[in-house]
């Protein structure tokens, strides 16, 4: 992120990337669209689901969003260096797990485009307090110091084609659930039954 060193630059990777883990998995137990419950605060998040450029692997990566006129824009924070961007360029032919809904989508670099400054302050408002706590509020920068702050961002553009179900989506864990009410009732149950002995 332009605005911050090196070392804390690469200090905020490494956060992101365990925090990344942490909100993939509560996508995968259906959970994750809650976390856009208060979207000031918690942002908005959706998972794109891309290869990988070197492995061929299917890679998915939380990232923050905004949907402006329609359209789905996110950005990637880190610049080009970013793996998951890099892999986006290589194949720009993505899956987007945004709320309830899942789509296959195209995937463009709209860093060059016109309206770049209205864009990126829609998804800098999208990460809910990420961005201001980064030293990038969107809210109060102008757009001259939003421009520089945002240098070497990318902006990126979800152009979705066609609405995905099936296997391999978001909820693909939620069979945990039961599994787990199945081996917690019981005890539940025999605590409560010891108590009233």
């Amino acid at each position: 992120m332009s605005t911050l060193s090196p070392q804390t630059e690469a200090e905020l990777r490494e956060v992101f990337k365990r925090f990344n883990k942490f909100v993939l998995i509560l996508w995968r137990l259906g959970i994750g669209p809650l976390m856009g419950v208060y979207p000031d605060v918690t942002g908005r998040f959706m998972v794109i689901v891309h290869t990988g450029r070197k492995t061929g692997k299917q890679r998915r990566t939380p990232v923050n969003y905004a949907e402006v006129d329609g359209e789905i824009y996110c950005t990637a924070g880190f610049g080009s260096g970013s793996h998951w961007y890099q892999n986006i360029l290589a194949d720009p032919n993505v899956e987007i797990w945004c709320g309830d809904d899942r789509w296959a989508a195209v995937a463009e670099d709209v860093s060059e485009h016109p309206e770049r400054l209205r864009l990126m302050r829609e998804v800098l408002k999208g990460s809910g307090m990420v961005a201001p706590l980064v030293g990038v509020d969107p809210r109060s920068l102008s757009d001259d110091e939003l421009a520089q702050a945002t240098a070497k961002y990318r902006l990126l553009h979800m152009r979705r084609v066609e609405a995905r179900t099936g296997a391999g989506g978001p909820g693909d864990l939620v069979w945990v659930w039961p599994v787990l009410a199945t081996l917690i009732l019981p005890l539940a149950l025999r605590g409560l039954c010891s108590r009233r002995k």
